[in-house]
């Protein structure tokens, strides 16, 4: 992929700094973001979010799992055996609060309990228990796996959301490292231009063609540009840092982002195509299906659950167990209604305030996520449509700003020109250029911003994008 090759060059150039930073490579933009989405830590923590979600769907279906149960006790005192009690069994919990069951019991011993006589080989059983009335159609086991299930697809709508910020952070950070090193290299060209002139008028003072006060005022200007470039040299250098943060090697190493690495300066058809900006400003959106709603909804699904529970634990509870008893389990006949074990157990609280209690928090729960969708519904739909008309405008600011930079550069020629036919000023030329200057930083800025604002709206819609 090209961003393994983004990999090779940064690897590389750890090793040969210092030794010469003539040749530059590019850095990409869609490379760039490739690379984080593939190996940044925060991404990766991401998945584990998944994991969780993974592990704890598997923790509730264990509410599910067989279990095999074997309770021995003994007591013999001074040669005479009290009791010796054996008793095996295995149970098969269902969905629909019902558990199936088998049990084997063997006692023996002087001073056994009358209802603990067994037959000599043992006494097998096997029946059904059930809940009839309260954890009938919903109980805790059922109701934690739902949650589960719903979590886990709740996980999955989260993890886009958290890696689209990741990516919305490290497009802004690479979108302020491509303004910096526009603005050097724009300084560096003007402090080459200044050079230029201050040697020009240096000769011409020399010859008596020019005053000496213009050799002062074409220094004064070296001056500033070279204190503009060294400013821009450290934004350049802050902005490269902050970039770094996002570049990490596969095995969570972070890199450090070296001076031969540079910015792609025809950035824009890469970004519109990575963020798929054009279909982003045009589709309808559906914000139904936006990560942050399906996520809102699973939440309420889960908290519906949550209540219908609580609802249940208003009925009473009515537990009912009826259990075959038989010597011979391998004789078929001998398993009949006229030899069983069976038991019913009923309890309800009279006031049932603790159950109603619950019951009116997950009520209140319910209506405090529905109004969290109203109002995130609500809200994702208005910063949608506020950034596509941000960009609509951005579009004509930037036809604006590149008129007024191509009639600064007409204006500084114009200047030039009459100043080299002794027809106007150094301080003139110098104001002209100044206003250049200050149109092109703002065209950089627009340029920035604009970008921004195709990265907040990918943002917004919280696209999780296939590199």
């Amino acid at each position: 992929m090209k961003y393994l090759s983004t990999l090779l060059f940064i690897v590389v150039s750890l090793f040969s700094y210092g030794q010469s930073d003539s040749i530059s490579e590019v850095l990409r933009f869609n490379e760039y973001l490739a690379y984080v989405k593939e190996f940044h830590p925060i991404v990766k923590q991401a998945e584990l979010v998944i994991d969780q979600s993974q592990a704890k769907l598997l923790k509730s279906r264990g509410a599910f799992d067989p279990k095999f149960e074997v309770d021995y006790d003994r007591k013999k005192f001074k040669g005479l055996e009290y009791f010796d009690r054996l008793n095996g069994m295995f149970k098969i919990p269902t969905w629909y609060g019902i558990e199936l069951k088998a049990t084997f019991e063997e006692n023996s011993g002087e001073f056994l309990n009358p209802e603990a006589f067994v037959p000599e080989d043992g006494l097998y059983s096997a029946g059904i228990k059930m809940s009839v009335a309260q954890g009938f159609l919903i109980n805790d086991r059922m109701a934690a796996l739902k949650q589960a299930r719903l979590f886990r697809e709740q996980a999955r709508a989260d993890r886009d959301i958290f890696v689209n910020t990741i990516l919305f952070e490290a497009s802004l950070a690479y979108f302020k490292w491509l303004q910096a090193y526009n603005e050097l290299q724009l300084f560096q060209n003007f402090l080459t231009n200044a050079e230029l002139r201050y040697r020009g008028i240096e000769r011409g003072a020399e010859v008596g063609e020019r005053a000496e006060i213009d050799v002062v005022e074409a220094r004064i200007a070296i001056n500033q540009r070279k204190l503009s470039l060294e400013q821009a040299k450290v934004k350049l250098m802050k902005a490269a840092l902050e970039l770094s943060t996002f570049l990490w090697l596969e095995d969570n190493v972070p890199v450090e982002l070296q001076p031969n690495v540079i910015p792609d300066v025809s950035s824009e058809p890469i970004v519109d195509a990575t963020f798929n900006i054009n279909q982003l400003r045009q589709d309808d959106v559906i914000i139904e299906t936006h990560p942050k709603m399906v996520s809102l909804d699973y939440k309420l699904q889960s908290l519906e659950v949550d209540t219908r529970l609580k609802a249940n634990k208003l009925l009473p509870k009515v537990d009912v167990e009826y259990n075959f008893i038989t010597e011979v389990p391998e004789v078929a006949r001998t398993l009949n209604t006229a030899e069983y074990k069976g038991g019913l157990n009923i309890s309800f609280p009279l006031f049932l305030r603790k159950e109603r209690g619950d019951l009116r928090l997950a009520k209140l729960k319910m209506q405090d996520t529905e109004f969290e969708m109203d109002a995130t519904r609500v809200n994702l739909q208005n910063k949608i449509n506020a950034l596509r008309q941000e960009l609509d405008s951005y579009v004509l600011q930037n036809e604006l700003v590149g008129q007024m930079v191509t009639d600064y550069l007409r204006m500084l020629e114009a200047e030039e020109r009459k100043f080299t036919l002794g027809e106007s000023s150094l301080f003139l030329v110098n104001s002209r250029e100044s206003k250049l200057i200050d149109g092109q930083l703002k065209a950089i800025e627009v340029q920035y911003k604009f970008f921004s604002t195709k990265a907040k709206l990918f943002k917004s819609l919280a696209v999780n994008p296939n590199f």
